[in-house]
């Protein structure tokens, strides 16, 4: 077991990663640096850290080859961070999985807050992740990441999983995009954003003729979302 939280750290920028990772092992935190994205990959291979803070302009391979390539495998939280800050690279972060999104040049203690932001998120007491849930046909295990629908396991990235058990643990509760952007990823999003509904219709397209079972995902026109049970 590790005695302290493994962060790894994928950026190019000499000066912003050594600043980084001074802050990081200041408040406690194990780190390892990369700063390719092939490397980064490498080193999450060998041992799988607790965080990745990942650039998103790495040589090698990109941030966003990187979290795909890391989405296949685990669940594990990762925060962007990329001098970009555009609406559509936001969208395309959340929607690949990415956990937050921080635009540089940012503010260290910022960084420092969404790290333990989403680290508590993720690793909560153990009783609140071993929490599973069960409905004919469906059953959805959030400390294994798993969902099985009709006897199958379904290949369901991270956040679509997160998404499916946040609105069955709530059954017949109406969420709005802005409420479970808040829910799920755990922070404000600025702009407008499609990923919520990318990863509603994901969810849908894997559970077809869920209706037989009395459960839906009921989309309330000019609302929002709920999990609707008979």
């Amino acid at each position: 077991m590790k005695d302290k939280p493994y962060i790894l750290l994928a950026d190019d920028d000499p000066s912003i990663s050594r600043l980084v990772q001074l802050y990081l092992e200041k408040e406690g935190f194990e780190v390892k640096t990369a700063a390719r994205g092939d490397d980064a990959l490498t080193l999450f291979r060998r041992l799988p850290p607790d965080l990745i803070l990942l650039d998103v302009m790495l040589p090698g391979m990109d941030g966003w080859q990187v979290l795909k390539a890391v989405r296949k495998q685990s669940g594990i939280p990762i925060i962007m961070l990329t001098a970009k800050d555009e609406t559509f690279d936001k969208v395309l972060g959340l929607e690949l999985g990415a956990d937050d999104y921080v635009t540089k040049p940012f503010e260290m203690k910022e960084l420092m807050a969404r790290v333990k932001a989403v680290l508590r998120r993720t690793q909560g007491p153990e009783e609140e992740k071993s929490d599973s849930l069960a409905f004919p046909g469906l059953t959805v295990s959030l400390s294994r990441y798993e969902v099985f629908y009709e006897g199958v396991k379904l290949d369901m990235p991270p956040k679509e999983l997160e998404v499916l058990y946040f609105l069955a643990s709530n059954p017949n509760q109406v969420f709005t995009r802005a409420q479970l952007l808040d829910q799920v990823w755990g922070f404000d999003f600025e702009g407008e954003s499609r990923t919520v509904d990318v990863h509603i219709k994901r969810i849908r397209d894997k559970l077809t003729g869920c209706e037989k079972y009395g459960w839906m995902l009921h989309t309330v026109w000019g609302v929002g979302y709920k999990f609707e049970v008979s």
